[in-house]
């Protein structure tokens, strides 16, 4: 069994109040996206690393790999039009038996025994999806109203999200669709049930100034 890792940063950092993309952007001294592939290469299981970026940023992500003097062996990709298109190319570069794990490129914490759980759970079930349990109230809003939910049944869901390729390569077969907000959705378009996995509390994807600050900071206890 063969094991990939599609990491896809479609990203911008208009919400960073950046003009780079989030990827790109120093966490420790260093782009947030080199510590997501490292957490990867570092796992027990080694996965082939695929990075899917928008190809007008190739030249400058090869430019920060000389800066930075990263020579972890990945495959780069081009990015599509949506994140799903992105995936879908990534997908182009695998072949044969495998399990495929999808990641953002902007969560950089991901534990190793997240990332080996979450292969070897979809090896064995076919899809494993990382979810964390919502621990605030949770309502649902309905034109000018809302309904209370009950947040023991809501979870977040995290990447990495695994799968068998098999599964994988069927579902982005599809055309598609603005309801596909991640690749469990679309997997799931298939009609394969979805299995839920715990993830980690601090997989954080860094979205705001401030999460970086925490990301920091989680980091810091790892030393």
């Amino acid at each position: 069994m063969k094991y990939y890792a599609i990491i896809v940063g479609g990203g911008s950092g208009s919400r960073m109040q950046s003009d780079i993309p989030k990827q790109f952007m120093l966490l420790n001294s260093k782009p947030i996206l080199m510590h997501t592939i490292e957490a990867f290469y570092h796992s027990d299981l080694k996965p082939e690393i695929i990075v899917v970026l928008n190809v007008d940023f190739h030249t400058y992500w090869e430019q920060l790999c000389e800066k930075y003097n990263f020579s972890i062996p990945h495959t780069l990709v081009k990015g599509g039009l949506q994140r799903f298109h992105s995936v879908k190319n990534g997908i182009r570069s695998i072949k044969g038996n495998a399990v495929v794990a999808i990641h953002d490129a902007v969560r950089p914490l991901a534990s190793n025994e997240l990332i080996s759980r979450s292969f070897r759970e979809a090896e064995i079930t076919g899809n494993a999806v990382a979810s964390i349990q919502s621990k605030d109230s949770v309502r649902q809003k309905i034109g000018k109203s809302s309904i209370s939910l009950n947040r023991d049944e809501i979870y977040l869901v995290q990447t990495p999200q695994a799968f068998q390729f098999g599964l994988l390569n069927k579902a982005y077969k599809q055309e598609y669709r603005n309801e596909f907000t991640d690749d469990a959705s679309i997997v799931e378009r298939t009609g394969i049930s979805i299995n839920l996995i715990e993830g980690e509390r601090k997989n954080l994807k860094i979205t705001f100034p401030e999460d970086i600050l925490l990301a920091e900071f989680y980091l810091s206890q790892t030393k």
